[in-house]
């Protein structure tokens, strides 16, 4: 398990995740073919360089994602963010069929994954597949209300953060929300307070699947998905600003913000709000540095099987590096570093 791999500081390992799944298609999946998953290898296959699989979707396929969510706002059929889930090897079989290094190395990634989880949820992708993946796995555990949401401080954020650093204003709001006029500060407001109300009544349910339908009914609801999106983003970017003025000052901070900041792109929280965190739902999602900052926004400990580091340290690796003991636990499934689906149903024998 990887706790401290870090990315280097001018690399983008692929931070879209604008993919059109298999089951939003009705696709079937080419020979050879692509999908997700992985798990603790014991024979030493490594996946070939996604230099010899390219996997990038041109800039013409996300236009025409963007033009879709666009037009998606006048229809009233619910949108299915987080497919309904299935067992992971039938998965495996169905979007891994060829027998290249690269769908070897899958199936067996899925292999070591099954001896922990039984089931995957495919993630849709469009660009905020990590804080979909994420945000759906916290809110859906048995757990109470975080305690950093109940800080009444919560939605006094934006106006605070707005009136000290007036470079917030070049917020760029997700394609839901392009054309519609709305003080920035009211809606950012409205988003917090919207992750709190929601977060709350699914910690009221009392049993875990009372609270796994309100947390699929809740993802299907775009309005109010796509406004929790712009209050996590808003999250990381208060944490980016606590960090660098922690760093400037001299202080001690996590290893991955100096990483974050060392970047051409992302010298201090303006560029980093401006280059990153205003392309995620756009036309890129996060960043391997940036998912250190996903994980300490909501303060859960993220942890993913990246398949395409199968057979080496990095294949289980940890979001952030150190957590504290007392934050809560979130798994993913990764093949490529830019889009994340969901393991669920722990094996009882191997339960983590």
């Amino acid at each position: 398990m990887s706790r401290g791999t870090m990315p280097q500081p001018g690399a983008r390992p692929g931070a879209s995740c604008a993919e059109k799944p298999a089951w939003e298609a009705g696709a079937a999946a080419p020979e050879g073919g692509k999908s997700a998953a992985g798990g603790p290898p014991r024979v030493a296959v490594r996946c070939p360089s996604q230099h010899e699989e390219d996997m990038y979707r041109a800039a013409d396929e996300i236009e025409k994602e963007k033009e879709l969510l666009i037009h998606e706002r006048g229809s009233s059929e619910p949108r299915l963010s987080i497919a309904p889930e299935m067992d992971i090897m039938d998965y495996c079989k169905k979007e891994w069929r060829g027998n290249t290094q690269k769908a070897t190395c899958m199936k067996k990634g899925y292999e070591k994954v099954s001896q922990k989880f039984t089931s995957i949820r495919r993630v849709r992708g469009d660009n905020y597949c990590a804080l979909r993946a994420t945000l759906f796995q916290a809110m859906s555990q048995p757990a109470a209300l975080p305690s950093w949401l109940q800080d009444p401080e919560l939605t006094l954020l934006p106006e605070k953060l707005i009136s000290k650093y007036s470079w917030i204003k070049q917020w760029k709001l997700g394609l839901k929300f392009e054309g519609k006029s709305q003080d920035l500060v009211d809606k950012i407001k409205e988003s917090l307070a919207l992750l709190r109300k929601k977060w709350a009544s699914l910690a009221e349910l009392r049993t875990a699947e009372a609270r796994q339908m309100a947390c699929d009914e809740l993802f299907t609801n775009e309005e109010e998905e796509y406004s929790l999106y712009e209050a996590v983003k808003f999250l990381m970017l208060n944490r980016a600003i606590e960090l660098y003025d922690d760093k400037e000052k001299g202080e001690e901070v996590p290893f991955f913000s100096v990483l974050l900041f060392a970047r051409d792109t992302s010298s201090d929280p303006g560029q980093l709000l401006r280059n990153h965190l205003n392309q995620v739902g756009h036309t890129g999602g996060l960043e391997q540095v940036e998912m250190f900052l996903l994980a300490y926004a909501v303060r859960h400990t993220i942890q993913v099987y990246r398949l395409s580091k199968y057979g080496t340290e990095e294949f289980v690796t940890v979001y952030p590096t150190d957590p504290p003991r007392d934050w809560p636990v979130v798994t993913l499934i990764a093949e490529d570093d830019r889009h994340y689906n969901i393991p669920v149903r722990v094996c009882e024998e191997t339960s983590l």
